[in-house]
């Protein structure tokens, strides 16, 4: 698949060494501009563009931003997307730490992704937010392996949920489908699921144990 990646930090990065070698292409983007990914391109084979080209001819389109850079994201981002494209939202809320207080998550209770996904302008599927960066190098498991992690995925597209479970299965790590958008506080920071390491059983667990209180921590 073409797959268009805006955010090389940590998870961004990972996932463009991860899917390049599994043969996808990949354009990669960031908001210091192209040739500050040199390393990260002669490292993958990956294609360093603009934020604004990063989404041309791409079948999945990768958000892995600071959540408070959002609204920042050039208009007309997705212009020239392949038809039927999927758009992953790797992003976590964050306000003392880094975002600032966002009102319209703390005080009309959206969910992080549903405000993501009214800036963006296109439906998300919520993923690999809770995830290390690391273990997406380092814990990739063939199916049917006791040890492979699975990672809870939330979406309101649900063919965009297959396209987005197939990938996340190809790169070694079983899903667990967490409902809509306005279900995927289940899967926010300081809930059982994020940063979980285990199966299926537990990950389906840990996200019917969350609570929709948010807790002291990430309130700005």
């Amino acid at each position: 698949m073409k797959i268009g990646i805006i955010g090389a930090g940590n998870i961004g990065g990972n996932l463009t060494r991860r899917l390049t070698a599994l043969g996808h292409q990949v354009s990669v983007a960031n908001s210091r501009g192209p040739q500050t990914l040199t390393d990260l391109v002669e490292e993958t084979g990956a294609t360093a563009v603009t934020v604004s080209e990063a989404a041309r001819g791409a079948e999945v389109v990768v958000v892995t931003v600071p959540l408070k850079n959002v609204p920042d994201l050039p208009s007309g981002l997705f212009d020239g997307a392949a038809e039927g494209f999927a758009v992953i939202d790797t992003g976590n809320y964050y306000p003392r730490q880094r975002d600032g207080r966002i009102a319209a998550i703390e005080d009309e209770g959206l969910t992080e992704s549903r405000w993501t996904e009214r800036h963006l302008g296109h439906p998300v599927i919520k993923a690999f937010n809770g995830t290390y960066a690391a273990d997406i190098l380092d814990r990739p498991r063939p199916a049917g392996d006791p040890d492979r992690m699975a990672i809870p995925v939330a979406g309101d597209d649900e063919s965009a949920k297959k396209t987005v479970r197939a990938l996340v299965d190809e790169l070694g790590f079983d899903t667990v489908d967490a409902g809509g958008i306005d279900d995927s506080w289940r899967q926010q920071p300081d809930t059982p699921v994020y940063g979980l390491r285990a199966g299926v059983e537990a990950v389906t667990r840990a996200l019917a144990e969350a609570s929709p209180v948010r807790t002291e921590d990430f309130r700005g």
